[in-house]
């Protein structure tokens, strides 16, 4: 009887038959540990894309400590750095009228941690001062909310002897050539808010512009020049002291904040009408996520009792808005601006 054990060569067949199934099976189990591990990766790059904020934001100011905008940036940081879970760090990059800052966010990555607040001139009015400028504000940069708004103050000093508007251009035509004026810079809305004043009255007088408001206005106290249009948040403490004396305010209305002061109109010059904005843009390759965020922050924050108090403190009316409103509202500022600003001639190199 012959036994029923396997030869040899029955055995090593066997075995090479089984051996694809084996290989097949290591294979499978290799292929999936890589899609897990690529499902996991991808997991956790999307969580991390998500998890914005992660670090702290620098929030940049164009503009000197004190200034308009720098005032308004602090204010408002200090509440949204609680929503956001994440500090807002203020970082004054001044230079070049506000276009030293408001370049170099332009030019800054848009991974969502670097933002600017800026002004008039830098984001809409240098467009057309300038006849090469290192960013374009309209291309380079993207609009995330108008944070808010003031009315320029035209004022002198309280011994000057002028006690309204009127005054002041009666004086300005009767000594030619002895008037100063100072600003907050070359560009800003208290230089072409000034020079279309001039343009309206055919008067003249010497643009002396300085980096900030607080300087602007230390200026005058000093007897450098001997007047200005800068934002409130500069005059009215000095005003309050009894060192200076506002004759008018630039917007259409009277301010809340000046209900004695006339307007530019009341005082009898027609066609004088702005207000100095502040907006918050980010680098335009920002995500729309990481925008319509910020824009739901500040807008809260914005609307916060504590806040408007002392934003209204420092003689500033809060805004907000949306995204597109802002483009909308930078754009109409140019056109209308446009033509004022040739029509004074200044051309920047």
């Amino acid at each position: 009887m012959k036994s029923m054990s396997p030869s040899r060569s029955q055995t090593v067949a066997h075995v090479r038959t089984q051996a694809p199934s084996w290989h097949r099976r290591a294979l499978l189990a290799l292929l999936l540990g890589a899609t897990a591990l690529t499902f996991l990766t991808t997991s956790v790059s999307s969580f991390a894309q998500t998890a914005w904020p992660n670090r702290p934001i620098k929030l940049v100011v164009p503009y000197g400590p004190g200034s308009s905008p720098d005032v308004i940036a602090r204010i408002v940081s200090e509440k949204l750095s609680i929503r956001l879970g994440q500090p807002v760090v203020i970082e004054n990059r001044i230079g070049a009228g506000g276009n030293t800052g408001s370049g170099f966010v332009a030019k800054s990555a848009g991974d969502g941690y670097t933002f600017l607040i800026s002004t008039n001139g830098p984001l809409v009015y240098n467009t057309v001062l300038y006849k090469k400028l290192s960013y374009d504000p309209f291309t380079e940069l993207r609009p995330v909310v108008l944070a808010g708004g003031q009315s320029n103050v035209c004022a002198v000093r309280s011994d000057s002897g002028i006690n309204s508007l009127s005054e002041l251009i009666t004086a300005m035509r009767s000594k030619p050539g002895q008037f100063n004026f100072s600003s907050t810079g070359i560009g800003s809305l208290s230089q072409l808010g000034v020079e279309l004043l001039k343009v309206k009255t055919d008067t003249f007088a010497v643009h002396i512009p300085y980096v900030s408001s607080p300087l602007a206005i230390m200026a005058i106290l000093q007897g450098d020049v001997q007047f200005a249009c800068v934002p409130a948040v500069a005059v009215l403490p000095q005003v309050k002291a009894g060192k200076m004396r506002a004759l008018a305010v630039s917007t259409a209305k009277r301010s809340q904040f000046l209900p004695d002061v006339p307007t530019m109109k009341e005082a009898g010059f027609t066609g004088i009408e702005n207000v100095a904005w502040m907006a918050i843009m980010a680098p335009g390759s920002t995500s729309s996520d990481i925008v319509q965020r910020m824009n739901q922050e500040i807008n809260a924050v914005l609307a916060m009792p504590d806040v408007k108090e002392k934003l209204y403190g420092q003689y500033m009316e809060p805004i907000g808005g949306t995204e597109s409103e802002l483009k909308s509202f930078m754009l109409q500022e140019l056109r209308v601006m446009t033509p004022v600003i040739k029509r004074t001639g200044i051309t920047i190199e």
